[in-house]
């Protein structure tokens, strides 16, 4: 989700103390299934590293081997794109947990900006979520930007499971049945750090999903786009 805090370097020592930043924060994400569900959240933020251990918005995991300018990352991905079907538009479709995917990844900070890339498993669907994304970072002003630019991929089963009409959720519903195909989507974000004080900042990331056909004809889904982000109060630590 987020790129923000690219001074917590990967090429950085291991350090046996919290490195980066934790706060509070209110995060959005546009419900493409129209739903009951909340699209304003108030959760922790954290985007740091300690020791091997590391956090990043909604990816956590463990540094393991040395890889280029990075470790070879173990990691579990935080997603609420499921969503309840409790509402009389939905009925008859079965709710759709959150997708929980694990796997591997990898930070890598260059002097041309970072890139992160991730092959997950998502142990609800049993399909994959393959991610990468290149942020890069400067000044305005007082204001830190990072720039961000990705491409996420879902397997038939990922977008299936969350998109997908089966025979008999259509014959209950009034939907017609869909079989979902692999997702592939281009994503486009803007993250700004404003100084407080030394210590503390405020943060807000603005984040579009453009989705492709394989989302978009399903009948569950009423947009072409997706819109996300949060705003965040959070203290650094060094």
């Amino acid at each position: 989700m987020a790129c923000m805090g690219l001074h917590v370097s990967a090429q950085t020592p291991l350090q046996d103390r919290l490195t980066g930043d934790v706060g509070a924060a209110v995060y959005n994400t546009q419900n493409i299934v129209p739903s009951d569900g909340a699209e304003n959240f108030v959760l922790p933020y954290a985007y740091f590293d300690y020791g091997r251990f590391y956090t990043r918005v909604d990816t956590l995991g463990v540094k393991t081997a040395r890889l280029g300018m990075g470790y070879l990352e173990l990691a579990a991905r935080i997603s609420f794109e499921g969503f309840k079907t409790n509402t009389p538009r939905l009925s008859g479709v079965q709710a759709r947990a959150n997708p929980v995917p694990v796997g591997l990844g990898t930070y890598q900070e260059t002097p041309w900006g970072a890139f992160f890339v991730y092959g997950l498993y998502d142990t609800t669907s049993g399909g994959f979520l393959q991610e990468a994304t290149y942020a890069a970072e400067f000044k305005l002003g007082e204001v830190t930007v990072y720039p961000q630019l990705g491409v996420e991929h879902r397997s038939r089963k990922y977008v299936q499971h969350l998109y997908g009409v089966s025979a008999a959720e259509s014959l209950s519903s009034v939907y017609g049945a869909y079989d979902a195909r692999a997702s592939t989507t281009p994503v486009l974000a803007m993250a700004f750090e404003l100084p407080l004080s030394e210590a503390w900042h405020l943060n807000l990331q603005l984040r579009r999903r453009w989705l492709d056909s394989a989302i978009t004809q399903s009948p569950l889904v009423s947009t072409k786009l997706q819109d996300s982000g949060f705003f965040a109060l959070t203290r650094s630590f060094k």
